[in-house]
């Protein structure tokens, strides 16, 4: 089997394509040059899992979106959660009786979400790995199949040859020729932003972010709950700050 080097040589639709038809066990990796990773996991050729190196969607999200669950509920099961170093999703089962399949739907609905996120990409390293460990909370005894994740997929010969070599995304060159300095990458990953995003979709995310951890959001967590949701507020503040100023 095999696969380009780079994103912008094929589509993720035609990447997946050759994946399930070669009924491979692995990890699909994306690596962009700015310094995000993101992760497909296969089993078999059918998705199981999916790692958008970034911050959304939120399973609480894609719950909350759904109606399927309350927005007590949801802030007691993430503090839980958080505080325990658990999935959300087992959390929602086991001490808050969710039903199983309720979870199930909402993490398939968040792994299609972030693949549609990947699809956006322009461009990103493309290896294929065999040793990467699969997360937790992938969807082994379920996967998604391919009339989910390959249905409906861009491929190459859709958008016509692509150039030989865009810019990267994110890297700015002053008048001089040099690249511009840009803050830190760390900054870019908390808020789950792609580096060079504007300050809208910086906004964005950062408001998003604030409403899931904002200590003075949670009333019922505990003093150490309310600590680690004070630090994890302070960082996504910090980085909003050093982006935005």
């Amino acid at each position: 089997m095999l696969l380009p080097g780079r994103l912008r040589q094929t589509t993720l639709g035609d990447l997946l394509g050759t994946l399930h038809r070669a009924k491979v066990h692995g990890t699909l990796e994306l690596a962009e040059d700015l310094g995000r990773t993101h992760r497909i996991h296969v089993a078999d050729g059918l998705v199981v899992a999916v790692e958008y190196d970034g911050a959304g969607p939120t399973l609480a999200e894609t719950l909350r979106a759904s109606g399927a669950v309350d927005d007590g509920t949801l802030r007691r099961s993430l503090l839980r959660a958080i505080a325990s170093k658990r999935l959300h999703g087992e959390v929602l089962v086991d001490e808050f009786h969710l039903s199983s399949k309720v979870v199930d739907d909402a993490v398939r609905r968040q792994m299609l979400a972030r693949m549609a996120r990947l699809e956006q990409l322009a461009d990103a390293r493309v290896h294929f790995r065999v040793t990467v460990p699969t997360p937790r909370g992938a969807v082994a005894h379920d996967p998604l199949g391919p009339a989910q994740f390959l249905v409906g997929r861009r491929r190459r010969r859709d958008r016509g040859a692509p150039s030989s070599s865009p810019p990267p995304r994110g890297r700015t060159v002053s008048s001089f020729g040099e690249p511009a300095a840009s803050p830190s990458l760390s900054a870019w990953r908390v808020l789950g932003v792609a580096p060079g995003a504007d300050a809208a979709e910086i906004k964005r995310a950062y408001r998003r972010l604030a409403r899931e951890y904002h200590p003075d959001l949670h009333p019922d967590a505990s003093e150490p709950e309310k600590r680690l949701l004070a630090r994890r507020f302070d960082a996504l503040t910090t980085a909003y700050r050093s982006l935005v100023a």
